[in-house]
């Protein structure tokens, strides 16, 4: 089964499941270690692991579709990708689907921002029209090559003009062509039920940011409000900066790794993640005859 139709099936399968977010090929490796069925090419995770800057729309296509095309490379997985407004209008949006889809993504989030847009859960941000934001949704289905490469609709309109006009949006979004509906960060229990309720038969992203705007709920309660998915877009992202932190502060404080294996992972570890053995096998298979037949002419 191709990595498209593995991430349809999870649309279809009766439980919800979580997505962890990526930004690199290592954090894409990992996800992929512990069992999750899909991940996902995180914009914010992106622009801070490797722009250094906040989400504010500084990333560009070609910058996501290459780390996309490494995060394919190494996982087995399907990849959804944090699209942003499209980078740019319907006609960008047509662009943009082909490199992701090219670099290796199952899935597009392109969401209802005005460009540069901002994270989800930052303060001032602001939408185009309902009009134009369908508009992008059946340019991406048009450009599409794989009718299993699935797209999610993101709105950012409950921050804007409030949870009707977002739920107007995600039923038109839908009837535009979208797999997937996002309504980003609704504020309470009882607005993320008006979602799922307001835009039926179709699947729904919660997007549970630790320390913003929407309530931290289970897996187990997602799925009975009606999500299909619990994004966890930067939990990696900000555990790994916490881990970096706690091993600098031990290296400053001690001047010596003597007490800081408790916070690192063991050489082994991380041979066996970047598969080290693997190499050695190729190492084996390709290279041992080239080096017999190099002493034989000598």
């Amino acid at each position: 089964m191709t990595k498209n139709k593995q991430f349809k099936s999870l649309l279809t399968q009766p439980n919800a499941f979580i997505l962890p977010g990526a930004y690199d090929s290592m954090t894409a490796r990992l996800i992929e270690e512990f069992g999750f069925p899909a991940l996902y090419a995180t914009g914010a995770g992106i622009s801070n692991a490797q722009l250094g800057w906040a989400d504010v729309g500084l990333t560009t296509v070609t910058e996501v579709a290459e780390i996309v095309s490494r995060m394919s490379d190494v996982t087995t997985i399907p990849i959804v990708v944090d699209g942003d407004t499209g980078f740019g209008n319907a006609i960008n949006v047509l662009r943009t689907m082909k490199q992701l889809e090219r670099a290796g993504a199952s899935a597009i989030q392109l969401e209802d921002q005005v460009s540069p847009k901002k994270c989800g859960h930052f303060n001032g941000k602001e939408v185009i029209s309902k009009n134009e934001m369908v508009n992008k949704i059946k340019a991406a289905v048009d450009a599409r090559v794989d009718v299993n490469f699935s797209i999610i609709a993101r709105t950012d309109a409950i921050a804007v003009n409030g949870l009707e006009d977002a739920i107007e949006r995600a039923n038109a979004y839908k009837e535009a062509g979208a797999d997937v509906i996002f309504v980003e960060a609704p504020t309470t229990i009882e607005q993320m039920k008006a979602i799922t309720a307001g835009v039926p038969n179709v699947p729904h992203i919660i997007n549970l940011v630790e320390g913003a705007k929407t309530p931290l709920i289970s897996l187990e309660e997602a799925q009975e409000i009606g999500f299909k998915i619990v994004l966890c877009a930067n939990t990696v992202l900000r555990s790994a900066i916490k881990g970096v932190r706690e091993s600098l502060k031990v290296l400053q404080r001690d001047g010596s790794q003597e007490n800081i294996h408790d916070l690192i992972c063991t050489w082994e570890e991380r041979q066996q993640l970047f598969k080290l053995h693997e190499v050695k096998m190729w190492e084996e298979k390709y290279l041992k005859e080239h080096e017999v037949e190099e002493v034989q002419s000598k």
